[in-house]
């Protein structure tokens, strides 16, 4: 796209792709799992567009990666229509009106434990679970710009609720990251642990009392949840065990139009979802702040180049915590993050012979379990959607008899009252959601996303820089390495050199190797031609899917008619 012309030649930071890219004419699917991936070509096969697609990989993915997103959490996508008309569409959690500031006891007014209360009253259980809009927010997207059914688009989920589905390694091993809660769970512990006995690798996972919550959602709408009978028998079921959601919270949720914030980067446009995302806007910001940099010439993987990656994350890192919020509660100073002359300001305070302290200049807790899907038509309709129940498993409980993991999205709110985070009845979550396009002359030649909490803008925002300043191929930018701060604390990836990790440690960074950063980045590259190219990446399931070909040319049959034949 841009940058060097070999980004290799300048750097001592080799690595090589894992998953190779598809390129297609059609559709052009990426999602975090290869059965959701095919849940939206099956929708593609039937005529459907890109948004009918995405919402047919959400559901599927519910089933299939019921550790990261589910009916009962929250998301936000972007949506860029054929017509050029741009959606975002935010159907993040919000508290219950039951919930007040101060209904968590906190542990620590320090971090690392600033954000844990006693018991964890905020993290799992009933306790823990927001207002839900993920269906909501799908079945309104499918209506205003999908063109098949809810029950079309539910289908395939259905199915591998029912049918059942071959747990992946992948799965295994988020699952046991949180086994300990998940067995206190009588739910969960029957439908993971059968008999005592954790799931494994290959076993056949299957989700009656899911496979019967969705047909229910099918045949009744989905009004039942948001203030019908299935919703109040969730909220009965939720308020025994503890928690502060009611029916009147579920029959009040709306979902929000957002307008999105838009930056340039040498020469590229750049639009994602504002405030209460934080991704839109603090990607712009460090672009901005990167601008003023020979990156491409510092060099992909060089100490001078993360140093200087790691002091524009630090400095995005606090205005963070400090002003990007609800914007329905807090003042959010959205057009001063995202200038030019914001980063003229702040870029001298970065000095490349040591790790900086910064503070906010404008006056979290999320979690890396997520989920991203990407999708684009040959009609010209782009999707790039982030959706989650924030932590592995949510709240790390089933509703009984209903198959649903609820979200746990109270762990988002600052349990301290008083803070631009804090929690208040109704607020929404804040979330570092960070679904981008990229635009070139006014046209879109790049959509991506991916899960990763804290450390997902960080990642899209290197996954910009790789693509705009290295010169990378999409498949290499959605799978290099990555680094990730939001203070001394900094986590490199383990491909990173030895000696790279030295020299930053000799200038002040407070170094831990990590296996991964953030989670499977999902993204589409749309060329001149018409071509669209998907790329998936090692840390997690990821599958592009590409759809070419077609039906028939209009009037061809496959026996030639013998008189007509004459006749020419």
């Amino acid at each position: 796209m841009h940058g060097v012309k070999d980004w290799r030649a300048a750097s001592p930071q080799a690595f090589d792709c894992e998953k190779t890219p598809v390129t297609a004419h059609g559709h052009m699917i990426v999602t975090n799992h290869p059965l959701a991936s095919a849940a939206a070509g099956e929708m593609a096969a039937k005529g459907g567009n890109a948004i009918d697609a995405t919402i047919a990989s959400l559901f599927a993915l519910s089933v299939v990666e019921p550790m990261m997103v589910g009916i009962f959490g929250g998301g936000t996508s972007v949506i860029r229509l054929a017509s050029g008309e741009e959606v975002i569409i935010d159907g993040l959690s919000i508290a219950p009106a039951g919930a007040k500031p101060d209904c968590y006891k906190p542990v620590s007014d320090t971090w690392p434990d600033y954000m844990e209360v006693e018991g964890q009253a905020n993290k799992v259980g009933a306790s823990a679970v927001a207002v839900p809009g993920n269906l909501k927010a799908w079945a309104e997207t499918l209506e205003r710009y999908g063109r098949l059914s809810l029950a079309e688009v539910m289908e395939p989920a259905i199915r591998f609720a029912r049918n059942g589905f071959r747990v992946t390694g992948y799965f295994i091993a988020c699952m046991n990251e949180a086994l300990g809660d998940l067995s206190k769970d009588p739910e969960a512990a029957k439908l993971l642990i059968p008999g005592g006995n954790p799931l494994s690798e290959g076993d056949l996972l299957v989700q009656a009392d899911y496979a019967r919550t969705l047909e229910r959602i099918r045949d009744e709408g989905i009004e039942s949840l948001y203030g019908g009978a299935l919703g109040a028998e969730l909220a009965e079921k939720l308020g025994g065990a503890g928690s502060f959601l009611r029916l009147e919270d579920l029959k009040n949720y709306r979902t929000i139009d957002r307008t999105p914030v838009r930056g340039t980067y040498r020469g590229f446009e750049i639009m994602g979802p504002p405030a209460p995302c934080s991704g839109g806007l603090h990607c712009i910001q460090m672009l901005n702040l990167m601008e003023g940099f020979d990156v491409a010439g510092l060099g992909f993987g060089t100490a001078d180049g993360i140093h200087l990656l790691l002091e524009v994350m630090k400095i995005a890192a606090t205005d963070r915590r400090a002003a990007t919020a609800d914007p329905d509660f807090v003042k959010v100073p959205t057009e001063r993050l995202i200038s030019k002359a914001y980063g003229d300001l702040r870029r001298p305070e970065i000095d490349f012979a040591k790790a900086g302290a910064y503070v906010p200049k404008v006056g979290v807790n999320d979690s890396p379990n997520t989920t991203h899907v990407t999708i684009a038509d040959g009609e010209g309709n782009i999707v790039t959607s982030t959706q989650t129940i924030n932590s592995l498993f949510g709240a790390r409980m089933v509703i009984p008899g209903t198959g649903i993991f609820p979200n746990n999205y109270m762990y988002l709110f600052d349990p301290h009252p008083g803070g631009a985070l804090s929690l208040e009845p109704g607020k929404r979550i804040t979330s570092t959601q960070s679904p981008l396009i990229i635009y070139r002359d006014g046209k879109p030649v790049v959509a991506l996303g991916l899960p990763g909490g804290p450390r997902l803008y960080a990642s899209a925002f290197q996954a910009v820089v790789n693509l705009l300043d290295h010169g990378m191929t999409l498949q290499e930018a959605v799978e290099a390495p990555r680094v990730w701060t939001m203070g001394q604390h900094v986590e490199l990836e383990d491909r990173i050199l030895p000696e790279t990790a030295e020299n930053l440690r000799g200038r002040g960074h407070e170094i831990h190797m990590v296996g991964h950063v953030a989670g499977g980045m999902a993204a589409v590259e749309l060329a001149e031609n018409g071509a669209i190219t998907g790329a998936s990446c090692w840390r997690a399931d990821g599958t592009p899917l590409g759809l070419g070909g077609g039906l028939a040319r209009k009037g061809v049959s496959f026996w030639p008619d013998p008189v007509r034949a004459k006749a020419k």
